[in-house]
């Protein structure tokens, strides 16, 4: 497994944008994008293996785009239109097996905050 450092995490206003970025230590089959959101369970973002196959969870398609840099093993969350509910914390995940936009990976960093407020 990898060593994944998350940032990028901050405040905005709804309707706002942010880019949330994770390195890993080394090279890695999937890296992926989870979230703790208050009150609710930890759900899957969005997932990119390091052939650029993708998967977003529905709440995510047309917001959030996920790409990375297997050069530099960085992973991207763009996050645009931001709502109130998207406030929580963001974990970057990976795997060396398989990929989707789930909460279950060997590799988990310390996630970073996303504050959206009114």
């Amino acid at each position: 497994q990898v060593h994944l450092v998350e940032s990028g995490g901050g405040s905005v206003q709804a309707g706002g944008s942010l880019r949330l970025s994770c390195a890993a230590s080394g090279s890695i089959y999937c890296m992926a994008w989870f979230r703790q959101v208050p009150g609710k369970e930890l759900e899957g973002v969005a997932s990119v293996t390091m052939y650029d196959t993708i998967h977003y969870a529905e709440f995510a398609k047309g917001r959030f785009t996920i790409s990375r840099d297997n050069a530099k093993n960085i992973v991207y969350l763009q996050m645009n239109s931001l709502k109130l509910e998207d406030t929580g914390m963001y974990y970057c995940g990976a795997d060396d097996t398989s990929c989707s936009a789930r909460t279950d990976f060997g590799s988990r960093g310390q996630g970073t905050q996303v504050t959206v407020s009114s």
